[in-house]
Parts: C-alpha cells; sequence; structure tokens
C-alpha cells in the first residue's frame, strides 16, 4: 500500500513539473509572437514612411495619414513598454527592446509637436535607425521559441 501511495505522489509530481514547463514554453511563444508582432509593425512603418513623408510636403491628406500613423505607432510602443509577463528566458532581450522603444517613443514625440507632425523634424529624426536596430532583435527574439 506504501509503494502505491508513494508511486502517485510520484506520478502526481511528475505531471505537475510538466504542466509548469509547458507553462513556460507556451509564455515563451505568447512573448515571441507578441515582440515578434511588434517588430513588425514598428518595420512596416519604417517601409511605408519615406514614401508618406515624400508625399506629404505637398498633401495635406498624406500628412495627415502620417501623422495618424505615427500616434497609431506610439501607441503600440506604449503597450509593448507595459509588457509585465515576460518569461524569465526574455527577460534580457526584453530589456533591450524596452530601451529601444522608449528612445523610438521620444522620438517620435520630438516630431510630434502638441500633437502634431512637425515634418521637418521627422525627415532628420533617427527613428529609422532605431526601428532598424529593433529589427536586428528579432532573431534573438525568434530564437526564444526554440
Amino acid at each position: 500500500m506504501k509503494k502505491l501511495h508513494l508511486l502517485f505522489i510520484i506520478a502526481v509530481s511528475m505531471i505537475l513539473s510538466a504542466c509548469s514547463f509547458l507553462g513556460e514554453v507556451n509564455e515563451s511563444i505568447d512573448y515571441v509572437n507578441q515582440a515578434t508582432d511588434h517588430i513588425n509593425r514598428l518595420n512596416g512603418f519604417a517601409e511605408e514612411a519615406p514614401q508618406l513623408i515624400e508625399s506629404a510636403a505637398n498633401d495635406l491628406e498624406r500628412q495627415k495619414e502620417l501623422e495618424t500613423k505615427l500616434v497609431t505607432l506610439k501607441q503600440d510602443i506604449e503597450d509593448f513598454i507595459k509588457i509585465k509577463d515576460v518569461p524569465s528566458i526574455a527577460k534580457d532581450i526584453h530589456q533591450e527592446l524596452v530601451v529601444k522603444n522608449e528612445l523610438l517613443l521620444a522620438e517620435i514625440n520630438e516630431v510630434l509637436q502638441n500633437g502634431h507632425l512637425a515634418l521637418d523634424k521627422l525627415e532628420n529624426s533617427q527613428i529609422f535607425n532605431t526601428v532598424n536596430e529593433v529589427t536586428n532583435l528579432l532573431n534573438r527574439i525568434e530564437n526564444l521559441g526554440q
């Protein structure tokens, strides 16, 4: 009877350990997906923006579109910075991403003066360089899921 009881305790412990491990794996996968989506949105903006900037100089509607994209991007960045459920395996890279995103947020705030786009400041900003730096972290993030 004691052997059966001990066997049951061992089996339950193994199941609980497996569940804990699976939970960590799921958290890691969720984080990788979240971070990848965020970086893809940043990258999408960086690909679209040069053409928008060029046409916004002469087209008020395109300037408003660019301004809206920047405001949306700013909100995405703020949401990403607020992520608290970061798996332990991703803590270091998440901190790097937060630092880069905070820099990007400051740069966006610089070109959105009083909520309106300062096109000349955008053209001379470091936003695109910072987005490229964030994009370079994508490989490291994707490797977390493996």
